[in-house]
């Protein structure tokens, strides 16, 4: 038998090996190496600050050991006391140990397949759980085939593009798996995408990505296991409403869906909707289902060559065969009259894409594939609204990003062509007589884009810019573009639930998961959110 503990904040230089991470780690809590049973390392992040004004380039890692269980030493207690150290639970399972199958549903329905759809379908299936996915948008293959001819024609399908259709939003975002939730589900979640090709190192790293193109070579798979579990998936099949019975409970029961292809029964549904199925939103709202407003970002994509900013975050040392492309995570507190502003969603040797699901409307977003092979790098850089910005219509953010994206669509010429500026005009409020070469592949549009937001936006945005060219050297220069509009990063709406069973709190069987509903902000937090309340439709409780 044995005990885990979490050494946390190993540090070595990029230059040493991870063999010496036993030692390290085992110094570092205070006992012997030859005590440990077994080593995993549970996180790694390349630390690229600045130390003044070297680049002190080093690897930072928590590493779990496995120790005797019955070990106990005062050091080990003080390295526990003080927070170089803590005790590690053992990787969940989706299948819960003690449920009583007699009091299970018999059949769920789960709409949407993004992250956290194909995760609420998985932790039921495991469970014995018939499972019923439904997607609005097609199959990936069609689904590929669709996006490559709008990117062709500019013939948009309002059913299958970049937001919608197999792997929702997150197929053609990257496959970042980021996230800021702690919680036993996420190692079962990445063992599965390992299994299906994913990168090892996805276990651990920091920073870890997938990549467009393995995503597409991954999704496949996936849909395979839980097919072979008994999921049936059901594409191009749009939500409709509700069919509801009466309950023993003031809250009533849906029985069943009405979808484009006919009603679907279910004893119990999972709203894994995302954030872009507004139409689908809003009419599961007029049938009862309960909405708020909340904070959402709004913002640009910035462009930089990839070679600006590994020099400006690695130095003389830049080294991408062994270092890989810089990224950035960078933040602006407010100051005066100033927004916040945050860097999001950061693609190294990226692209920024045309994110669009409605005509007339204008939407970006970043991607990369898995070599990061692009000479470019983006990310978005946003600012968080509120309801008090927009009034109390709680669809009132909603109209705020289409009102932004149509304005956008609009000056580029409405052929989805990107509006864009050059940094230094953007600060100055001028028009870019000349464009830099840029990766959008619908290309660019010189757009007075400072004119285009609020002014409180533009001015935050300038600002924050101004600060982060003292992070990175060049990040406010004439090689910047800005390109826009960066809209969806969230939404502007939750749908409410209980905090413990889960549930709406409008209907007694219905879960409203992931993005969409406005409980999760990533791939990760999203499939989490998806089989934590799978878990809670069985009973469970956490």
């Amino acid at each position: 038998m044995t005990q885990r503990i979490r050494a946390l904040a190993i540090e070595l230089a990029v230059d040493q090996p991870e063999s010496l991470l036993c030692a390290a780690s085992a110094q570092a809590i205070g006992i012997e190496p030859g005590l440990v049973r077994g080593l995993r390392i549970a996180r790694r992040a390349l630390d690229a600050r600045r130390r003044g004004a070297r680049h002190a380039l080093r690897f930072v890692y928590h590493v779990d050991l496995d120790l005797p269980a019955d070990l106990r030493s005062p050091a080990l207690d003080r390295a526990l006391r003080a927070g170089r150290a803590r005790r590690v639970d053992p990787p969940a399972r989706f299948e819960l140990p003690a449920r009583d199958p007699a009091r299970s549903p018999r059949r769920v329905a789960v709409v949407g397949s993004g992250p956290a759809g194909l995760y609420a379908a998985w932790c039921l299936a495991a469970n014995g759980v018939g499972v019923d996915l439904i997607e609005r948008g097609p199959a990936l293959r069609e689904r590929s085939h669709a996006v490559a001819r709008f990117t062709r024609t500019r013939d948009l399908d309002p059913e299958a593009n970049l937001l919608f259709g197999e792997g929702g939003a997150g197929t053609y975002s990257d496959g970042k798996l980021y996230t800021r939730t702690q919680h036993a589900l996420e190692a079962p979640i990445l063992e599965t995408l390992v299994a299906a090709g994913a990168p090892e190192a996805i276990r651990f790293d920091a920073r870890a990505h997938v990549g467009t193109d393995r995503l597409h070579r991954i999704l496949p798979l996936l849909r395979a296991r839980l097919e072979a579990m008994g999921v049936c998936f059901h594409f191009r099949t749009r939500l409709l409403g509700f069919v509801t019975a009466p309950s023993a409970s003031s809250a009533p029961r849906v029985r069943a869906l009405r979808t484009a292809q006919g009603e679907i029964p279910c004893d119990a549904v999972v709203l894994a909707l995302g954030h872009s199925a507004r139409d689908t939103i809003e009419a599961l709202a007029r049938e009862g289902l309960p909405v708020e407003a909340k904070p959402f970002q709004i913002g640009l994509r910035i462009e930089h060559p990839q070679a600006l900013v590994d020099a400006g975050r690695y130095g003389e040392a830049r080294d991408p065969e062994r270092l890989g492309h810089a990224y950035y995570a960078l933040v602006a507190k407010p100051t005066g009259d100033a927004l916040g502003v945050h860097s999001f969603c950061m693609c190294p040797g990226g692209q920024v894409v045309a994110a669009v699901a409605q005509p007339g409307l204008l939407c970006t977003n970043g991607m990369s594939n898995s070599r990061h092979s692009s000479p470019f790098a983006n990310s978005g850089l946003v600012v968080t609204l509120g309801p008090r910005e927009w009034g109390g219509d709680v669809f009132g953010g909603w109209r705020v990003q289409e009102a932004l994206e149509s304005a956008f669509f609009t000056a580029a010429g409405g052929d989805y062509r990107l509006p864009a500026q050059r940094v230094p005009d953007f600060i100055a409020g001028r028009e870019s007589r000349t464009l830099p070469r840029s990766s959008c592949k619908l290309g660019t549009s010189s757009v007075r884009i400072d004119a285009l937001l609020p002014p409180e936006m533009t001015r935050s945005l300038a600002a924050a810019i101004r600060r982060f060219d003292r992070e990175i050297p060049g990040y406010a220069g004439e090689e910047g573009l800005l390109v826009g509009i960066e809209s969806r990063s969230s939404g502007p709406l939750r749908m409410s639930r209980d905090p413990v069973a889960r549930h709406s709190t409008g209907f007694e069987n219905v879960f409203p998961v992931g993005e969409g509903a406005g409980h999760a902000g990533g791939i990760m937090s999203a499939a989490i959110d998806g089989a934590r309340s799978a878990w809670a439709l069985l009973g469970h409780r956490e």
